[in-house]
């Protein structure tokens, strides 16, 4: 029998497992059937909390809900923060390592603050051929690789049809790519939809695809920091940064991480 503790980001939700006696060790077959929504408790993905070492607290582990491993994920490292405090008793500043890199948070009531790994690779006005027309597209790695695609209204997108054809364009393969449409909503503000690569389908928030958007809103719009961002479920998301041209760093992102059940499951 697995225990585990149901949590949410901005509805982003994952299964999340206190692994620091290093005694779970999951294969992609447990995992989907774990994060699938009928036969298993339901999750966008796992997340392992174990321990850490050179120097960080603890060390994340980030399962999508297809059983593949992914580098980074903003809404659950907010969860990991939080599930972290109240397991292992984690002080309200935490450090973790993640493949992204060292990530530290700040647990601020039921929000958490993430100071995020510096964003590489930006590329502004991508140009691509999708369904036989030529579209512009911007692409960051936030912690992982993100497309973003401005859009005049993000409610009328086919976000899993368009989504999935970037998602798999022969541009970002073999490892593909996020896919986020953005609507500016104000000079500082802008709504956005994801369509999550593992996941293969849109979900309710993604973190890093949050900071993703706000960081070409900002190089694009010419601004600085914060932007707020409201995403799929209809929570709201802030990212700081410091910009300098098109380079960023000091990347932060606030949002909420709560809990909702705990329990236990065969595998």
């Amino acid at each position: 029998m697995l225990r585990f503790t149901k949590m949410n980001g901005a509805g982003n939700d994952f299964v999340m497992i206190d692994n620091r006696a290093g005694e779970v060790r999951l294969e992609p077959g447990q995992i989907v059937r774990i994060c699938d929504r009928h036969r298993g408790i339901g999750a966008d993905g796992i997340l392992l909390l174990e321990k850490g070492s050179n120097g960080a607290d603890f060390r994340m582990r980030y399962y999508n809900r297809d059983g593949g491993e992914a580098e980074m994920c903003g809404n659950g490292a907010r969860c990991f923060a939080r599930f972290a405090n109240k397991v292992a008793k984690a002080p309200a500043k935490i450090s973790f390592q993640t493949p992204a890199g060292l990530i530290r948070g700040q647990l601020q009531g039921e929000l958490v603050r993430l100071q995020m790994s510096d964003p590489k690779d930006l590329r502004l006005n991508v140009a691509l051929e999708l369904d036989g027309e030529d579209a512009r597209v911007h692409y960051v790695n936030s912690g992982v690789p993100h497309v973003v695609v401005p859009v005049a209204r993000v409610d009328v997108v086919n976000v899993f049809d368009r989504g999935s054809a970037i998602r798999r364009h022969e541009m970002f393969s073999p490892a593909g790519a996020n896919v986020n449409f953005i609507e500016k909503r104000g000079p500082q503000s802008i709504l956005v939809r994801t369509y999550e690569r593992g996941v293969e389908d849109e979900t309710l928030a993604c973190g890093t695809g949050v900071v993703a958007s706000a960081l070409i809103f900002a190089a694009t719009e010419k601004i600085n920091g914060p932007v707020d961002v409201v995403v799929r479920s209809g929570s709201e998301l802030s990212v700081d940064f410091k910009r300098a041209g098109d380079q960023f760093t000091n990347v932060t992102l606030t949002g909420p991480a709560e809990f909702a059940f705990e329990g236990t499951i065969e595998i």
